[in-house]
């Protein structure tokens, strides 16, 4: 008697993910996770066993079209091609419970830090050093004119008793035997699976089993590291100078950080900086601001004289052009302002008194012509009084 057999035709597995045949790897990947967490059995209480079938089809297709050889085998040859590769059996889709723990690794191996498949993939041991940033205080004089400074920073650098390896000269460290070197475990918890780091080996895959007496494994050991460090002329508080592989050592041969040099420029006695512009308050007498004269002025590099007109107002800027600052991202040098302060005369003697006197009642006599400014504010006042009365 002759037997028939009739065989069910497999669902196209680009139409199972839902993608083009022409789809790029990442566009696969982000179709598989979205099919994946649609039809997990647990999102699925209504219909588990339907969902499970869906859910294995939508593996499969992945584990083909996510490999190079077996997706060009599939385009060629349809599921013949890669159906001895994918049979039953431990190594197939039989698994049960196994499979969706897999998925999910998969699925979330990026947030977790760790890779697909049955284990993850091992992580890398070999660790960049931190950055470090060190406060550097400066005068104004030092900042506009460059210096050089020393600087002691507190940093971990690589043990030289161990090379920086973290176990006893002599010996090496030995592959994990938590997580077997992948330097993660899965917890696991029905259909759920997450990886997370191997809490033995933190993550790294190895263990030390006779550790390095000065660094006490850790492979690096702090110390007070002496730099010098050229200041250009013209920083400013905020710029940051950057040397490079003076931070923290890196780990298991990994390459150091950097140290970040921040500059704070210290408050000046006499000037103000803003940008490239020096500012400074200037007091004069009030003979000098009456009648005029010449002022020696303070600049950073050295005094020059100043001439001051007759009639000097408070609050006037005299501009000493070239006098500021030369940026340190190049361009004009600033200037410095000078704002002119009138000081009033103290402690007087009583003939000082009777002659400011006399001179008070000889002004008064001019009217607006001695005190402009002062007849224009008073006006003013009047003027206002006069409306809110009227």
């Amino acid at each position: 008697m002759l037997a028939v057999i009739y065989v069910m035709a497999k669902e196209d597995f680009y139409k199972i993910l839902g993608v083009e045949k022409n789809a790029s790897e990442a566009e696969i990947k982000k179709s598989y996770r979205r099919m994946a967490m649609k039809f997990h059995p647990d999102r699925n209480a209504d219909a588990p066993e339907k969902a499970e079938k869906k859910f294995k089809s939508v593996k499969e297709a992945y584990e083909v079209l996510s490999d190079a050889k077996k997706r060009a085998a599939y385009d060629q040859f349809g599921h013949a091609g890669v159906d001895q590769s994918m049979g039953g059996g431990p190594g197939g889709f039989g698994g049960g419970q196994g499979d969706f723990g897999d998925i999910f690794g998969d699925v979330f191996g990026d947030i977790f830090g760790g890779g697909g498949g049955g284990g993850g993939r091992r992580r890398s041991n070999v660790q960049a050093g931190s950055d470090l940033r060190y406060n550097l205080e400066l005068t104004l004089e030092e900042a506009v004119g460059g210096t050089e400074a020393t600087v002691k920073v507190p940093v971990l650098v690589a043990c030289k008793a161990c090379s920086g390896s973290g176990a006893k000269k002599g010996s090496s460290p030995v592959t994990c035997s938590t997580c077997q070197g992948h330097g993660q475990v899965r917890m696991q918890q029905g259909f759920f699976s997450v990886q997370q780091a191997c809490p033995t080996c933190h993550g790294t895959g190895q263990q030390i089993k006779d550790p390095c007496r000065p660094c006490h494994g850790k492979g690096r050991i702090q110390e007070n590291k002496t730099l010098s460090v050229k200041v250009p002329a013209g920083v400013d508080t905020g710029d940051r100078i950057r040397l490079a592989g003076e931070g923290e050592a890196g780990v298991n041969g990994g390459p150091s950080g950097d140290l970040y040099v921040q500059v704070d420029v210290k408050e000046h006695a006499i000037f103000t900086r803003d940008g490239a512009d020096l500012y400074c308050e200037m007091p004069i007498s009030f003979p000098t601001a009456c009648v005029g004269g010449q002022l020696e002025v303070p600049t950073l590099n050295g005094k020059v004289k100043l001439k001051i007109p007759a009639e000097t107002q408070t609050g006037k800027l005299f501009r000493l052009r070239g006098k500021g600052v030369k940026p340190v991202r190049g361009g004009a040098v600033g200037d410095l302002l000078c704002r002119v302060q009138i000081e009033t005369p103290v402690r007087l003697t009583k003939e000082q008194k009777a002659l400011v006197e006399k001179l008070q009642s000889s002004l008064a006599g001019g009217g607006k012509q001695h005190s402009p400014q002062e007849h224009s504010w008073t006006d003013g006042v009047k003027s206002f009084f006069d409306k809110l009365t009227g």
